[in-house]
């Protein structure tokens, strides 16, 4: 199916079978929505213009790393192309960075890893944004990451935290979200059974520290996964117009 078709369809990246797109995938289900998903480092990319609208998924690469993933440069093409042509966009950590980078900010490690259930504060333009406006003004989510980025040129910046500047960010009908609130506790379960993202984990945080995260996400469950669905809504009603 099609955007031309009866049935609109959205394109999914996604940079690894076991980073989908959660709850907001969830949402799109209960909304008899279709999408096509396509994992990056073993399929083509498909001609963005049949769908109405892009979700980019998080990985474990870096935006800049096109010398180990030769896909990336072909999917920040997509990316910018599809966006500068005003399609929208929802972008989740790594997917936040591709959008950034691919609208000419700079991507680069941070200082170190920002890594649990941790607040993050809406800037003032937040409350001014169609997805944001009702979102509560701090909230706690999932983090995983170690890179960072630059605002593009004319992008709203809608939050921070206290480690990272850069939270998340709109440009026209694309947003960037550096956070992961499409994690429940099925999907962090999923990610502490694969034995590289446990090792990370550890390496960061000690060896308790799988264990340490997935009760984090688990108690903070009810309010993620409420708030996953509002903003994913929020962004499907008002900024896709479905």
């Amino acid at each position: 199916m099609s955007s031309s078709s009866s049935t609109p369809e959205i394109l999914v990246l996604q940079h690894a079978d076991c980073e989908p797109p959660g709850v907001y995938e969830d949402e799109l289900r209960r909304r008899a929505i279709a999408l096509r998903r396509v994992i990056l480092d073993r399929e083509e990319l498909p001609d963005w213009r049949p769908y109405v609208a892009i979700v980019a998924m998080g990985g474990a690469m870096g935006a800049y790393e096109e010398a180990a993933h030769s896909w990336l440069a072909a999917e920040k093409r997509l990316i910018a192309e599809a966006v500068r042509a005003g399609r929208p966009y929802w972008g989740v950590c790594l997917g936040a960075q591709l959008l950034a980078a691919s609208l000419g900010a700079g991507v680069t490690p941070g200082p170190r890893a920002e890594l649990g259930v941790l607040p993050i504060e809406l800037t003032p333009q937040a409350h001014e944004d169609p997805v944001f406006a009702q979102a509560p003004r701090t909230f706690s989510t999932l983090q995983w990451h170690g890179d960072t980025f630059e605002l593009p040129a004319g992008a709203v910046q809608l939050a921070r935290s206290e480690a990272y500047e850069q939270q998340a960010f709109v440009l026209g009908r694309a947003y960037g979200l550096q956070f992961h609130l499409e994690v429940d506790s099925a999907l962090a379960e999923r990610w502490m059974q694969i034995s590289a993202y446990a090792q990370e984990l550890k390496e960061l945080a000690g060896d308790g520290a799988p264990a340490k995260l997935l009760a984090e996400v688990r108690a903070a469950e009810p309010d993620t996964v409420a708030l996953a669905r509002e903003l994913f809504s929020r962004w499907l009603e008002r900024v896709v117009g479905l």
